[in-house]
């Protein structure tokens, strides 16, 4: 599980990468989602954050933390049920689209957006950088597999050894 959440923080790094070289071309503000999700989750859990001024300064630093939480457990549970050892293309696909479900599940479910009103270009900007994720959290995984023996990581607790 250790790698997968290497992996995830891995892909959640590429992921913002990817969001922020999306705004940069486009020439588009910064999503506010992400500190709406962390208002509306703080305010459902009865979390105070402070005074409003303040409030607002550790919402802006909780969405991205969040983010990056959901990354890196998503990076790892993808691994522990086994994605890694699905060919990279589909893993990659599958890593991405399970964590764009379960941003945009959480999401959906405080209200902050509703998938079914997206246009297609919402679902671009939304699907790119998560597929970035899933191929990022992938080739860390191989990597860190092809280093300790494999995927299965068989070779490193001393099953399958050739001599």
């Amino acid at each position: 599980m250790a790698d997968g959440a290497i992996a995830g923080a891995v892909g959640s790094a590429a992921l913002n990468m990817a969001t922020y070289l999306d705004m940069t071309v486009r020439a588009r503000p910064a999503s506010s989602t992400p500190e709406e999700s962390a208002r509306r989750l703080t305010a459902a859990l009865h979390v105070g954050l402070g005074p409003e001024a303040r409030a607002a300064n550790r919402r802006s630093g909780l969405g991205p933390l969040l983010g990056y939480a959901t990354g890196v457990l998503c990076g790892a549970v993808f691994t522990a049920v086994g994605l890694r050892r699905l060919p990279a293309p589909v893993a990659a696909g599958l890593f991405g689209a399970g964590l764009m479900a379960a941003t945009d599940g959480v999401m959906t479910a405080l209200g902050v957006t509703d998938p079914r009103r997206w246009s297609p270009t919402d679902w671009i900007s939304d699907a790119v950088p998560h597929l970035v994720y899933g191929v990022a959290a992938v080739a860390t995984l191989h990597q860190l597999g092809a280093r300790r023996g494999g995927p299965d990581r068989a070779a490193s607790r001393g099953r399958g050894r050739r001599r």
